[in-house]
């Protein structure tokens, strides 16, 4: 994972964007935020297991999906399955040690 800084390349109202290998942040400080950092990692490992282009394509698929079922970007952004995985479980940072190929499946809902 490799970190830069770089503002223009993060949605507004988002910290970060995930884009294997790397990960674009907003503010340097969360650089430090291991909550944050953790957050990060669980889309890095996502995005290796549906060998990244797939990754792009579920996730878009499925906010689209979110959009029209909610009505609302934010709430779409928020029951993403990869996010629901991600926000899950960021405070957890021994996480990704005992977590399972293809987790976010779990987190799919209707």
């Amino acid at each position: 994972m490799i970190l830069i800084v770089f503002k223009y390349l993060t949605p507004r109202g988002f910290r970060g964007l995930t884009f294997y290998p790397f990960v674009f942040l907003a503010d340097k400080d969360d650089k430090l935020n291991k909550v944050f950092i953790n957050h990060e990692r669980i889309h890095i490992r996502q995005q290796i297991e549906l060998l990244i282009l797939p990754f792009y394509l579920w996730y878009f698929t499925e906010y689209l999906l979110r959009l029209i079922q909610y009505k609302n970007r934010k709430k779409a952004y928020y029951n993403i399955s990869f996010e629901r995985e991600a926000y899950a479980n960021e405070k957890d940072l021994n996480y990704l040690e005992q977590r399972s190929f293809w987790m976010f499946l779990k987190y799919i809902k209707n």
